[in-house]
């Protein structure tokens, strides 16, 4: 077993592996170390503890010492510094017309070395650009090229999602990303909706793979409207002796009457015939109705005038009656002999 730390050189960077040595540190403390591009403070973000032998990569380098006020003075006049040589570091790429964006400047803690991070489509001639940035600061210069992730990753941004980038944040490395992770998750294929502002897959698409392949594989692959069943599940359910004793002793299941649900299963099917059958109307012009004449009203006369009016006596008409109407005789039935 080997004793570790994890180191981290800035804000969701990649961490490296050191040695604590006899020190005391804990996750959160600032600490000085010597790596490839010279001394530089680094931040705990794992407390010491014992891995695996072959987990690390051999030999390892040990922390020199924890971080004092001195260095975090200096740190922030670095930090001021290189804004300053970020400024003339693009006049004199427009003086020089390279095909090249500067992204970042950044000083090691020991003023050793200033690191200058760029993006570009292709090679850049950037030979004369160094001498004279070397003329300026009087310190060994380095032009390192990134690709468009990093890129997202220096300057930050808001997502899709509208919170901030995820490699900004808190992504320490970049995992590789497929279509294929879209295309298992159902996803559109439209590059505008599952590609980040750098142009390339968005690294989310990775967070969920693993559960939807997880889940291929217990259920099966489902096809378009089907519901999911998992045979093995409901056999094993199944085959248990109780299974469907448990199942009639729930609250659940009372009784209904049949008759009652037979009505109701007839008048829910004429209900939907009558809605998928609805009453043809056709169109007919419609007549004009004339208007009515005014109806007369009939005049009541008084019982005096009626008295009146009516013939009495010998001159009153005698009235007829009507004559009855025979009934026809019934015809004789002609008997067979």
């Amino acid at each position: 077993m080997v004793t570790i730390v994890g180191v981290r050189f800035r804000k969701a960077g990649k961490i490296y592996y050191f040695s604590p040595g006899d020190l005391k540190i804990a996750a959160g403390d600032g600490c000085i170390v010597e790596t490839a591009r010279g001394v530089e403070y680094g931040e705990i973000v794992i407390a010491p503890r014992d891995v695996p032998a072959g987990e690390v990569v051999q030999p390892l380098k040990q922390v020199l010492r924890n971080a004092n006020t001195d260095d975090y003075e200096r740190l922030e006049a670095n930090k001021a510094r290189a804004q300053e040589a970020f400024q003339i570091a693009i006049d004199k790429v427009a003086e020089h017309k390279l095909p090249m964006r500067l992204l970042e400047a950044e000083y090691t803690l020991d003023d050793s070395k200033l690191i200058f991070s760029f993006t570009a489509e292709g090679r850049v001639d950037f030979r004369e650009l160094v001498k004279d940035l070397a003329a300026i600061f009087r310190t060994r210069i380095e032009l390192r090229q990134v690709g468009v992730r990093d890129e997202a990753k220096i300057i930050g941004g808001l997502g899709s999602c509208g919170r901030a980038l995820c490699c900004a944040t808190f992504l320490g490395e970049f995992e590789p990303v497929s279509i294929k992770m879209a295309k298992e998750q159902n996803l559109s294929l439209n590059p505008s909706k599952i590609s980040g502002v750098c142009g390339r897959l968005m690294c989310c698409l990775k967070y969920e793979c693993q559960a939807y392949e997880d889940n291929k594989q217990a259920f099966g692959k489902c096809c378009k409207g089907a519901p999911v069943v998992v045979d093995e599940f409901y056999n094993e359910m199944e085959e248990e002796s109780d299974y469907y004793d448990d199942l009639l002793q729930e609250d659940s299941i009372k009784e209904v009457d049949y008759q009652m649900m037979v009505e109701t299963a007839e008048i829910e099917k004429n209900t939907t015939e009558e809605s998928k059958n609805p009453p043809r109307r056709t169109s007919r012009p419609k007549k004009k109705r004339k208007p009515k004449a005014p109806e007369e009203k009939p005049v009541v006369k008084k019982e005096s005038e009626q008295s009146a009016s009516k013939p009495t006596g010998e001159n009153a008409p005698k009235r007829r009656r009507r004559p009855r109407r025979r009934k026809p005789k019934a015809k004789p039935e002609n008997k067979d002999e």
